[in-house]
């Protein structure tokens, strides 16, 4: 009786608990680790759709020595950084025409204050008639005075730091240009635009429903002398109802006039100051009045409030000269008449107040209402927005001030702009498009359908390339090829895999596109060439095949005449390109493609994409179905072959059958 090796058993035992352990131990960490890649992919997704969030920082009271009534402006700015709470600093616009910069943090107590005149000779006093309450390009204001005259002033509070590195707030009133009182009757409202050539355009709204257009144009000659010439035209056209609303684009170069008769006018200002009137919009069929306009972020939009609380954007929509000004989102609506229309500098957001007290803020591309400021005391009567739209200070009848720390990190997103079509500024219809790069101005574009289709579509192209490669690759290798030729095959194939993605994107991209865009039509013709080359070297193989040499290479060498008939093949369809060209595409493939589908090639399409991630795939579903496939018992095979079967009829009834689920496996992993 053979002894028992009872140590032997035991350290068997605790091998067996070990291997136990860490395999457990590996299948719940690679459990818990894709548990966890899905927690991180939800917890960076999900503060994308949260709403802006507002907090209080400081509620204080006007000086002493200003009016509630006499405020006709507001601005604030808030610091940038862990301290920005530190430089919180708003502009009060006076009516006597100063400019007082408040520190909210410190009970309202004024910092600086700036007094300004109006423009013409000796400074002649004169109180502010108005303000535009709207700021463009940043920080500049249009002040209309009591005598008619108008100046253009850029308010800045910048944050600083001093030499000990402590914040400081650097706080400037520059005036940019003046317009000096024709003489004749006092403006109602008032606007002026300061180009980047320095010329200036002035809008007045006169008495009588008159708009005066007055443009100064800078000239430079080659001496370095400039010399300034001012047009002024009157424009006292019968204007669809009594205008209530002006603004314009930050150029000067587009006027845009609401009335109380509920339509939009709309003039293009050329270089000499003619205006010409393009466009007059019934904007809404009840007439209601438009109280209020603004230039969204980028001058191609226009926000409109109106006398029922409502709140639209506006852009030109339409192809070539037919383009017409359309109403394309509407946003939030106040319960009341929309006094201001206060446009972010950052991005396609709106600030706007209603006449009810109740402040919004709004994205106009995603339409979404981001939040409410409502105070439960006072009424509100002014607001102001900062410059990097993270503060808004508002203050209410009783000359209580109040400011707001904003957080609004992605106003652009919405399950309408990720899986919806959205008309964007620009095009002519709504789209699903995909581009977040840009200009300052640039509206983001975040659809995720061109990304998801596109990648199915890759996707597709690819395994409709790769998947038939590949299985007839394996099928051939494991039973059709000599088992040298196997065993050099194999092993290269799959080191193929080992073939990073970026080089072979990288080479696909750089070397093959350029050809086969010089050949596109090639490559359509080789797939009917390929295969007609196929048949025919068939039909002259059965005659061939009786020969002695011709069956050797039967068993197992068959690639070596193949390798000709697909060069003869695509050497056939290169050589019919011409005459199909010439016969089929009018000589131009290209363009006939761009003529008659109205779609235009580009280098990096499908075709590209299905050899660039088809060459990637292969590899895998080879060495997978090829390991399946040659798994197949031997004695399966040998009895079909005995009972008289083909080799391909025992591939096609009895292996691929048995090896189907390796198939499927390669299949599914290279998808």
């Amino acid at each position: 009786m053979p002894t028992i090796d009872h140590a032997m058993i035991r350290k068997s035992k605790r091998r067996d608990r070990l291997a136990r352990w860490l395999i457990t131990l590996g299948g719940v960490t690679i459990i818990a680790s894709v548990v966890a890649i899905l927690l991180l992919i939800v917890g960076v997704t999900f503060p994308l759709f949260l709403p802006a969030r507002s907090q209080t920082l400081a509620r204080t009271r006007l000086p002493a020595e200003v009016s509630p009534t006499d405020v006709m402006a507001l601005g604030v700015e808030l610091g940038v950084g862990e301290r920005a709470v530190e430089a919180l600093v708003a502009y009060v616009v006076g009516r006597d025409g100063s400019i007082r910069f408040l520190d909210l943090q410190q009970g309202g107590s004024v910092l600086k204050r700036e007094s300004l005149v109006p423009p013409g000779e000796g400074g002649a006093v004169a109180d502010l008639h108005q303000v535009a309450v709207e700021r463009y390009n940043g920080s500049l204001h249009t002040l209309l005075w009591s005598d008619g005259s108008v100046s253009l002033v850029d308010v800045t509070a910048v944050p600083e730091f001093d030499p000990q590195g402590r914040r400081l707030m650097s706080y400037s009133v520059r005036r940019m240009a003046g317009s000096p009182s024709s003489g004749g009757p006092t403006p109602t409202a008032a606007l002026m635009r300061i180009d980047d050539d320095g010329n200036v355009t002035c809008v007045r709204l006169l008495p009588g429903n008159r708009l005066s257009v007055e443009r100064e144009i800078r000239e430079e000659d080659l001496l370095g002398n400039v010399r300034s010439q001012t047009r002024r035209t009157v424009l006292d056209e019968n204007f669809p109802g009594n205008i209530t609303a002006l603004t314009m684009d930050t150029a000067g170069a587009t006027l845009y006039a609401g009335t109380d008769a509920g339509r939009i006018l709309r003039w293009e200002i050329d270089e000499s100051g003619r205006a010409e009137n393009k466009e007059i919009v019934q904007a809404f069929r009840d007439k209601r009045t438009i109280t209020s306009l603004s230039m969204v972020l980028g001058d191609v939009s226009l926000a409109v409030g109106d006398s029922k609380g409502g709140l639209s954007s506006w852009f030109e929509v339409g192809a070539g000269g037919n383009r017409r000004l359309q109403l394309v989102h509407r946003l939030r609506s106040h319960t009341a008449a929309v006094a201001e229309i206060h446009a972010s500098q950052r991005n396609k957001g709106l600030l706007s107040l209603g006449e009810d007290g109740g402040v919004h803020l709004d994205y106009t591309t995603s339409e979404r209402h981001l939040l409410a400021l409502n105070e439960a005391g006072a009424p509100l009567r002014s607001v102001g927005f900062s410059l990097r739209g993270n503060a808004v200070v508002a203050l209410a009848a009783d000359g209580e001030l109040a400011a707001w720390q904003i957080d609004n990190p992605h106003p652009e997103i919405s399950g309408k702009t990720l899986f919806g079509k959205v008309l964007y500024e620009g095009y002519s219809e709504p789209d699903y498009a995909w581009q977040t790069t840009g200009g300052a101005e640039f509206e983001p574009k975040f659809s995720l359908a061109p990304i998801l289709f596109g990648t199915i579509k890759g996707t597709f192209y690819a395994m409709l390339l790769a998947a038939p490669l590949a299985l007839l690759g394996a099928a051939y290798t494991s039973h059709f090829t000599t088992p040298a030729f196997k065993s050099m095959v194999k092993p290269v194939v799959e080191v193929m895999a080992a073939i990073p993605s970026v080089v072979i994107g990288f080479l696909i991209a750089l070397w093959l596109a350029p050809i086969i865009e010089r050949w596109i039509l090639a490559v359509f013709a080789s797939m009917a060439t390929v295969p007609l080359a196929f048949v025919v070297f068939m039909l002259g193989w059965q005659v061939l095949r009786r020969h002695d040499w011709a069956k050797r290479i039967e068993t197992g060498y068959e690639f070596l005449v193949m390798i000709p008939v697909l060069v003869v093949g695509f050497g056939l369809a290169i050589a019919a390109v011409p005459f199909l060209e010439e016969a089929l595409f009018d000589g131009n493939f290209k363009l006939w493609l761009h003529d008659a589908l109205g779609a235009r090639y580009d280098q990096r399409n499908s075709i590209i994409i299905a050899f660039g991630l088809g060459f990637a795939v292969i590899p895998i579903i080879f060495s997978i179905a090829e390991d399946s496939l040659s798994s197949v018992p031997h004695n399966l095979t040998a009895a079909s072959m005995a009972l008289g079967a083909s080799r391909w009829q025992t591939m096609w009834r009895v292996v691929l059958p048995s090896g189907s689920p390796g198939i499927f496996a390669g299949t599914m992993i290279g998808f």
